[in-house]
């Protein structure tokens, strides 16, 4: 029997997520508002891996901002950020854990100020990493991880 290898073909420009959480993927590209029209996503989910099992996205002609990555480090904290230009890599980071998060969610709470007064900029801090758990810094409100997921739909 011979071992079949299976490639995927390189991107000139754009960004490769690496070492996403074995089933993660699909919450990453929906974090990111992925896939658009016109935008050529690349998935791949349970990869093997030497340590386990990863999800790995690619995306062409698209860089991350930083409000992108502090979301992404939501659900994939240990992942890997490349950019690639002329079907090089140019860059390559880890995700960083973000204990502060500025303008990326919103308070579950309708009466806290900051979805009342505008424009006010949420604020939460991590409580917890697994599950995700933040508290939002003018309520205390607990927000978990499935609240936080779905306000990205």
């Amino acid at each position: 029997m011979t071992k079949v290898e299976l490639k995927v073909k390189p991107i000139e420009n754009g960004t490769v997520i690496d070492h996403i959480p074995a089933n993660k993927a699909l919450q990453v590209l929906k974090i990111l508002g992925l896939p658009k029209k016109g935008t050529n996503v690349t998935l791949a989910m349970n990869v093997h891996s030497r340590l386990g099992y990863k999800d790995i996205v690619k995306f062409e002609n698209r860089e991350l901002a930083h409000t992108e990555i502090d979301k992404i480090s939501l659900i994939a904290p240990d992942a890997t950020i490349n950019i690639i230009r002329d079907y090089e890599i140019v860059s390559k980071n880890k995700v960083r854990k973000v204990n502060e998060l500025n303008g990326i969610i919103k308070c579950t709470n309708p009466k806290c100020i900051s979805n009342t007064e505008e424009p006010l900029e949420t604020k939460f801090y991590l409580v917890d990493s697994n599950p995700i758990t933040v508290r939002c810094h003018y309520c205390e409100r607990l927000v978990q991880y499935d609240e936080i997921y779905n306000q990205f739909e």
